[in-house]
């Protein structure tokens, strides 16, 4: 399998947050000089060499664009640009784990060679898992990026031990990346020693001085695990020319250009949701009896408790069983009369929706809670059980998605897997796992539907021995070993163990495919930083807690974005958190993991503000359709006064609960006149304030239960509703370029208005007696006069490709550019010299909104054969949270309905008792209609009796509320776009089409389908 890559929004804005900095500085290919050849008989012609050019902005200009940048993202703004390890010019930016850092900071190194030549570049990192990950995704991105940027990179890891290849970074005129964990240079080894050496194998030079010569520019990875005296103490004999700093969390600041933390990244949908199932021993009032409480499942009749108890065998051994009890089930009986449980321990309730268990003498067991004689093997027993469990439930979801799940058990020996002593060379964890393995696997299969063909074929396929392997160290007699350990330092925990970490990234892609047998991975928790696979949809650590590994970095491993055999990233964001969810198996209570990592993630986000007050509001920037718009101090006094009057905030100007609460039912009250044209960026900027009611919703992995499809989904009537809905499409559009032409120079001739470049000149005269105070504080001067001049371009030399930089931003071609620009009137085009760069944006947008405007008039769907498969009702379902679960319907094609508002809830209730409904579906997530602005999923499908109303097939959008105009508008835009494609649908059948509107209600909904006359 190839992985894919593609551009994506969130990605392009950190590269151009970077990359703008330097704006202004002119493209200038590869500044040649002459290598020191050291001491060599002749001069070879490698001797010319081509280094980075000098930036040729001066401070208080980057000061300025880094500004610009800052002010983009409303970060603080730097005052200063802040000088380190001997650079004056050191960016941050901060980036979730996950999200995609290593690419973005290579596509910097291609956009930094297009727009300014500079092609000398250093990755520096902490540690070789990092280096050889590194090492990975340049390889693997390489097509991509040659797809995009028609040239190549050539890149390295450094080895003291090959220093030609030092030769070429300097004599290559290309994008040359050279990689370099920071043992090579800040470590005691000889080896390590080597770079600050006259070498004689490297004609009496010093390599250190051969890399500076470049003068490259320095990214460094994980940067606040580079910290230590001796790296510090190093950087600046690289003489950088820019350093960039990326991670999820930096420790010391610099100036700060982008922002994409762990609130960002969940809100947004580019890393996995998390579940966690947890498991709590306590003791229980006079009883030793022990129990396991596994979970409860939804059956076609009551509900289920998986409960595990002792059981005596006919053998007259004593042994744990899982059981699958209903009501009034008795343990005395089920365990083979085992007097521990004599005393009252019959099922008397079983509640799906809070997922506990009720005996007749009044003991309450909570899904994932032990009692009685629990040691830790039992924990362990249980961790392995579960993630099995959990893999399964995953599994069965994705597989006809062609989504490859991979689970994975970290441990601190290896032993416990690999046990060389035994006749069968299995470790302990390898036996249990072999076993709860074989008993799960044959339940599931009993449980399967006859019809799920495929996956019953893929479960049976591969012996147990093959579904799961370890990855450790090997030593010389090719055996599994402990790896060497880290006991100090930032990578106290951690090895550098090389040959482990390409076992690891060797396989990555070949562990993806479902035809690989391997679905069960464990490793060395030491390893941890090489582990970055996709497809880990559940996670467990079977190994005693510390405090090296947080809940954050143990999660961290599994954050990414699944891929499907085709190498396509599962990104849709209609379904992206249905399929994307990461389980993790704790050795904790699931409030317990949860508070503590909560409690991490509010850590990591010390950067945020805290306080809603007028100071924070005032000179922030909305970045309006007609340009920027600072944020005066009477608009900040009108946002913390909303916020004041409507209890939004509490007595310490903190966001309180109920904002949160209100924005997620869409109830926030109503803007002041004022505010109303910003609405949409006064919410951003409100939401930009941290409070913990922000924090990602970390699921509990235990409530998710499937939703069994009954009798109703077989009647007529919903069989013949879905035959007319169960429609593939595609879109196209159609428009002519004469239209788009004309709209757009109407547009441009009303809207562009540039802003002229300007600069301020202050007049100062010294006071005429200063004290140390004044001086301190920076009053020493008192400013005369001030005077605002307008000019031409600042850098009136800089060729602009103006055709070609607008066809690029709206994705026009040039001739149909370059009719625009010549239809404009004079006046209007003339600005362009007045302020290039903002004329080329301005436009850009504009032309950019004619043009969407236009497709969606000119859009029309086009039905294909293709049709979706009845897996999208049963495989492909998505386990439920039950705590928000209808009761039992009858009208419904499931027995229950999980409900997202108190519309729904009401909605739901109306339609399971109305005598004109016949049957009625939430439609599955995977039903999806294609539209310009994402996939779009209807809510529900309707059939009513015959007779009863005009139109007795329904499809209907319960009108919910969206957090922020914008996305009320994009909602705006999939809901025409489905009126189109039903539309389209009804086109093409001749006998009762289907209707599809919004309603808001039951009674809307009869307005709409109309009784029958």
């Amino acid at each position: 399998m190839k992985l894919k890559f593609k551009v994506q929004s969130y990605q392009t804005s950190a590269v151009e947050s970077v990359v703008d900095c330097f704006a202004g500085q002119p493209l200038v290919s590869g500044t040649s000089y002459r290598i020191d050849p050291g001491r060599k008989a002749q001069a070879s012609a490698l001797e010319e060499g081509f280094k980075n050019a000098d930036l040729q902005l001066a401070d208080g200009q980057v000061l300025a664009t880094v500004r610009d940048v800052q002010k983009r993202q409303n970060l603080p703004l730097s005052d200063k640009l802040v000088v380190s390890a001997g650079c004056k010019f050191n960016l941050d930016v901060e980036m979730e784990t996950g999200t995609g850092k290593t690419y973005c900071y290579i596509k910097t190194i291609f956009e930094m060679n297009k727009r300014y030549g500079w092609s000398k570049f250093i990755i520096m990192v902490p540690s070789i898992a990092i280096r050889e990950g590194v090492y990975k995704s340049l390889q693997i991105t390489a097509d991509h990026f040659t797809e995009s940027y028609g040239k190549k990179a050539r890149f390295f890891i450094y080895n003291s031990k090959r220093l030609h290849e030092l030769e070429s970074f300097s004599s290559d005129a290309g994008i040359n990346v050279m990689v370099i964990n920071i043992q090579a240079f800040a470590a005691k080894g000889a080896d390590n020693r080597r770079i600050y050496d006259e070498l004689d194998d490297f004609q009496s030079r010093r390599p250190i001085d051969v890399i500076a010569s470049n003068r490259p520019i320095l990214i460094l990875d994980e940067p606040q695990k580079m910290e230590g005296r001796a790296t510090i103490e190093a950087l600046p004999k690289f003489k950088p020319l820019a350093i960039l700093r990326y991670s999820a969390t930096h420790k010391t600041q610099h100036n700060r250009i982008h922002r994409l933390d762990a609130l960002d990244a969940y809100n947004q949908k580019l890393v996995k949701k998390i579940a966690v199932r947890g498991i709590q021993t306590r003791g229980l009032a006079g009883t030793n009896a022990y129990l396991y409480l596994e979970a409860i499942e939804i059956s076609k009749k009551a509900p289920v408790a998986r409960l595990e108890l002792e059981v005596r065998l006919k053998s007259g051994e004593i042994k744990r069983q899982l059981k699958r009890l209903e009501f009034r089930d008795d343990l005395f009986t089920e365990s083979g009369e085992l007097d521990q449980y004599r005393d009252g321990f019959t099922i008397s309730q079983i509640d799906y929706n809070n997922d506990t268990v009720e005996f007749t003498n009044g003991i309450v067991l909570k899904a994932g809670e032990a009692t009685g004689d629990v040691s830790e093997r039992d924990i362990r027993r249980i961790q392995i059980r579960e993630t099995i469990k959990a893999h399964f439930d995953k599994e069965k979801q994705l597989f006809a998605q062609g989504i490859k799940v991979l689970s994975l058990f970290f441990i601190d020996e290896v032993v416990k897997y690999r046990d060389y002593s035994q006749a069968d060379e299995k470790g302990e964890y390898a036996r249990v796992f072999e076993e709860e393995y074989g008993l799960l696997k044959a339940e599931y299969l009993d449980e399967l539907a006859l019809d799920n063909e495929k996956y019953r074929a893929f479960l049976e396929r591969d012996p147990i021995s093959k579904v799961h392997e370890g990855y450790f160290a090997i030593d010389k007699q090719k055996r599994l070993v402990d790896p060497d350990i880290k006991k100090t330092g930032e990578d106290k925990g951690l090895s550098d163990d090389t040959d482990a970490y390409d076992l690891i990234l060797k396989n990555k892609e070949r562990l993806l495919s479902q035809d690989e047998p391997v679905r069960f991975i464990f490793s060395h928790s030491a390893l941890r930083e090489g582990w970055d696979n996709p497809n880990v949809f559940v996670m467990c650590m079977l190994k005693h807690s510390d405090n090296m590994i947080s809940r954050r970095q143990e999660v961290g491993r599994g954050l990414r974005l699944s891929v499907n055999q085709n190498g396509d990233r599962m990104d849709q964001l209609a379904i992206v958190h249905d399929i994307n969810v990461l389980t993790v198996v704790a050795s904790e209570s699931y409030k317990d993991f949860v508070a503590g990592l909560q409690k991490e993630i509010a850590e990591t986000l010390s950067s945020r503000p805290r306080k809603a007050t007028e100071a924070f509001f005032t000179g922030k920037t909305f970045a309006t359709a007609t340009g920027p718009v600072e944020v005066s101090p009477a608009l900040a006094k009108q946002i913390y006064r909303y916020l004041v009057k409507n209890d939004y905030t509490d007595d310490s100007d903190q966001i309180a609960s109920a904002y949160h609460e209100a924005q997620a039912t869409g109830t926030l009250a109503t803007l002041p006149d004022e505010l109303k044209p910003y609405a949409d960026h006064v919410f951003q900027l409100i939401e930009s304030v941290f409070s913990d009611a922000q924090l990602p919703k970390i699921d509990d992995g235990r409530k998710p239960k499937t939703n069994p499809l009954n009798a109703n989904f077989d009647k007529k009537e919903f069989q013949a509703l879905w035959s007319r809905i169960n429609q593939r499409a595609v879109y196209r559009v159609e428009f002519d370029s004469d239209e788009l032409v004309r709209k757009c120079v109407g547009a441009l001739d009303s809207q562009l208005r540039v802003t002229p470049l300007q600069y301020t000149v202050q007049t100062g005269i010294q006071a005429d007696e200063v004290a140390d105070e004044q001086l301190r504080s920076g009053d020493g001067f008192q400013v005369t006069n001030t005077a605002t001049e307008r000019g031409g371009s600042v850098y009136s030399l800089v060729k602009y490709d103006l055709i070609g930089k607008i066809g690029e931003l709206v994705q026009l071609t040039r001739t149909t550019v370059a009719e625009i620009l010549t239809g404009i009137a004079p006046a209007v085009f003339g600005q362009f010299k007045e302020n290039p760069e903002h004329f080329i944006s301005e436009a850009s947008r504009i032309i950019a909104e004619q043009k969407a405007t236009m497709v969606i008039e000119r859009l029309a769907y086009n039905g294909l054969t293709e049709r979706y498969d009845v897996d999208i009702f049963t495989a492909n379902q998505t386990g439920q949270d039950f705590s928000k679960a209808s009761a039992k319907l009858k009208n419904h094609i499931y027995d229950y309905v999980v409900t997202d508002s108190d519309v729904e809830r009401r909605f739901v209730a109306d339609l399971d008792t109305s005598n004109e409904v016949v049957v009625y579906a939430k439609l599955p997530r995977g039903f999806l209609i294609p539209t310009p602005v994402g996939d779009y999923n209807p809510d529900w499908a309707i059939s009513f009796k015959q007779g009863s109303v005009k139109h007795i097939y329904f499809v209907a959008e319960t009108k919910g509320t969206m957090s922020s105009m914008k996305l009320r508008e994009i909602e705006n835009i999939k809901i025409a776009c489905a009126r189109k494609f039903f539309d389209e649908i009804g086109r093409r059948i001749s006998e009762v089409r289907v209707k599809y509107d919004i309603v808001t209600d039951y009674a809307k909904l009869m307005d709409i389908v109309g009784r029958a006359a």
